[in-house]
């Protein structure tokens, strides 16, 4: 048996497999992904209950997406949503993209530890809230024996790929004529339209409403043949009853004044609509009224703008931007090669490219904006371009021989603010002729990309600033104190403009004796970094000038109510008393410090809580002395260090305690990147960022 052979049979076994699947559980619309690890990207190889065409927007999906079918085969676990609502909350990409009174459910395709794809399928949202048992032990059969099959291809060295996309035919028609004696005594239009949305059958009085012949309107799509139906919103109708498999209906306006309704009834072989005449809708039914455009955007590339808009929702710098195009958008849109360049100072700069040859990136980035090159040119003058094959552009660029694995190209300029900012490159491995379609979509792609581009880089710098600010306000290096160790370790949050107020600081007061203070200003902003260094050099001021711990918070507190902030402050002050190893504490909303033994025993330190400072003008704080033997390590810290969502605060903290008793005895400075390292590990897992803050002292004996 040839390779062909083997393929051939196993891919009939799969298309067997689900059409069964479906015919128990009842899914109205279901496919088989294939998981392709080299691309990191899941691909359709089967559906059911929807055509090709309708299926292809949804037939490749990035690894990485956020969606359902990419998150069952990462995380090797079923996904099952219920309704619409759920799915917004859950999967906001795919509810944008798939707005649709539907429920839908996947399963991963798995062999032991390999995970070979996924099975999804989608239901009415009218259905009951949880899959029957019948429906889970049918899906667990079916993904089983799928992957079974999958698993035994590869073994025998003929892996089964999703090279074009295959569809398991409907049920078939339940009566030869369908008929059409009987709709043709009806007053009101009669059409039924197939899974790729053409007329099957229409009676004289459905032509007649729609303004056609017969012999023109059969086994045509309306919105194709139709002009007055050519606006996105009434196919959508279309998808929206095909998807939910649930009745939907619009109004629509046949020039020059004659208002239809069309009312479309959906089951499993097609879709059966009823055409009425109505009067001119009121105001309130305005949103189906728009009037149709000279190039409309079919819903595959809208499907496109949305996936790419909802991916760049999540971009926030411009590093985060290229690698949502080039991570998420770019298997989705089936380009070989990708980059993003923008103009900066009269020079190219390559923000990150791939699949192009090495040393391509290179030799753009920094190009002068007057060279002669085809994404230069889109930048200057505004206007895409589309090359099908190379020999096109060899024609005016004969550099092409830097491209030489790819045959097709597209320019697109990246407009925002009323400028051209960049250009976006695709490379194709094969000639491509674009359709005019297909060139709206890609334009408009750009201006999205070119949107979050602009902000993201509005935001870098920004933040660049802010950065900046916070870094000049907390101290370079600090003091060498004879008789003490210290070790400070700082991380801001990684994303979004969420620079905080957290601040720590070291005083030498005589030969014997030094302060450490540790805070946080509310607020993650630059007004609360701003905060942090008038606090920072209060206490600094205080301290120096003899203040004990109690007086010093008390001092700077004034400070803040005459400052009129509407920002509060947490802080800890620590008096260190070298010659007698001991310490006076006091805080002002603060977290309470730990202490390390230096037989490896720790112990979370009691200390009185006061207000946090700038609330009420004659507030008062306790000072605590607690002993600080030689050895000893006290750990001061802001809360990102040990706040986790759902989590009490005190075991959070009993667990620091631990970890700072399992790691010793090490460099203060190696324990302190470890603590921190180990919090940040956790933030990520909970998908939180703060900042943190961390001062470790460890006193030695004093030799005086």
């Amino acid at each position: 048996m040839s390779v062909g052979d083997h393929e051939a049979r196993t891919a009939a076994e799969v298309d067997q497999a689900l059409a069964e699947l479906v015919r128990a559980t009842g899914a109205h619309i279901a496919a088989v992904y294939f998981l392709v690890p080299e691309d990191q990207v899941l691909r359709m190889a089967v559906v059911t209950g929807v055509s090709q065409n309708v299926a292809s927007p949804w037939s490749r999906v990035a690894l990485a997406a956020p969606v359902p079918v990419a998150e069952a085969v990462r995380e090797k676990r079923p996904v099952w949503v219920a309704t619409h609502t759920e799915l917004a909350h859950r999967f906001p990409r795919t509810a944008l993209a798939l707005p649709y009174h539907v429920a839908l459910s996947v399963v991963p395709l798995l062999s032991g530890t390999t995970c070979w794809g996924a099975v999804l399928q989608i239901w009415p949202g009218t259905r009951a809230p949880e899959p029957s048992p019948q429906e889970t032990r049918a899906t667990d059969e079916c993904s089983r024996r799928i992957s079974r099959l999958l698993r035994l291809a590869s073994e025998d060295g003929h892996p089964l790929r999703s090279t074009e996309l295959r569809t398991v035919g409907p049920p078939p028609t339940r009566h030869e004529q369908p008929g059409a004696e009987l709709t043709e005594r009806f007053p009101e239009g009669m059409c039924a339209l197939d899974l790729t949305g053409r007329i099957t059958f229409l009676n004289s009085k459905a032509a007649e409403l729609l303004g056609g012949s017969l012999r023109d309107l059969l086994g045509a799509r309306p919105w194709d043949v139709l002009p007055w139906l050519h606006d996105p919103i009434y196919e959508n109708s279309y998808l929206a009853a095909l998807f939910s498999r649930l009745p939907t209906s619009f109004i629509a306006l046949r020039p020059p004044d004659y208002w239809l309704v069309f009312t479309l009834y959906p089951d499993a072989t097609g879709i059966s609509v009823r055409i009425t005449p109505t009067e001119a809708p009121s105001e309130d039914h305005q949103p189906f009224l728009t009037p149709p455009t000279a190039a409309q955007a079919r819903p595959g590339a809208l499907f496109h703008l949305l996936h790419l808009s909802s991916a760049l929702t999540e971009a926030v710098g411009v590093r985060d931007v290229a690698e949502a195009v080039l991570n998420q958008i770019m298997p989705v849109i089936n380009v070989q090669g990708l980059a993003v360049l923008t103009a900066d100072e009269g020079r190219l700069q390559v923000i990150d490219a791939r699949g192009f040859p090495e040393g391509v990136a290179e030799y753009f980035d920094g190009l002068p904006l007057t060279t002669e090159a085809a994404s230069l040119r889109a930048i200057r003058t505004g206007v895409p371009a589309f090359y099908a094959n190379t020999e096109e552009l060899r024609y005016t660029y004969p550099h092409i021989d830097l491209y030489a694995n790819m045959a097709a190209f597209a320019y697109l300029p990246l407009f925002a603010s009323g400028r051209t900012i960049g250009c976006c490159v695709l490379g194709y491995d094969q000639p491509h002729p674009f359709s005019p379609e297909e060139r709206a979509g890609l334009t408009s792609l750009a201006g999205v990309i070119a949107q979050a581009l602009e902000r993201a880089r509005l935001f870098d710098t920004e933040n660049q600033i802010a950065r900046g600010l916070q870094a000049a306000l907390l101290p370079h290096d600090l003091p060498r104190i004879p008789g003490l160790e210290v070790a400070a370790h700082y991380l801001p949050a990684t994303r979004g403009m969420d620079i905080g107020g957290d601040f720590y600081d070291l005083i030498r007061l005589d030969d014997t004796s030094a302060a450490a203070v540790i805070g946080d200003v509310q607020g993650h902003n630059v007004n609360a970094a701003a905060l942090m260094g008038q606090v920072r050099t209060a206490v600094h001021a205080h301290a120096s000038a003899g203040a004990p711990p109690d007086e010093v918070l008390a001092r700077t507190n004034r400070l803040l109510i005459d400052l009129r902030s509407n920002l509060f402050t947490s802080c800890l002050y620590a008096h260190l008393d070298l010659r007698h190893n001991r310490a006076r504490l006091a805080a002002a909303g603060h977290l309470p410090p730990v202490l390390c033994h230096g037989d490896g025993h720790t112990e979370v330190l009691d200390i009185p809580t006061g207000l946090l400072l700038g609330i009420e003008p004659e507030a008062e704080y306790s000072t605590v002395d607690v002993p600080l033997p030689p050895g000893a390590v006290l750990a001061l810290y802001t809360d990102g260090l040990v706040e986790v969502p759902g989590t009490d605060l005190d075991m959070t903290i009993k667990e620091l305690a631990a970890q700072l008793a399992e790691a010793q005895p090490q460099p203060l400075d190696l324990l302190a990147k470890k603590l921190v390292q180990h919090a940040r590990r956790t933030q990520r897992s909970f998908r939180g960022s703060d900042d943190i803050a961390l001062l470790l002292i460890k006193p030695e004996k004093h030799g005086g």
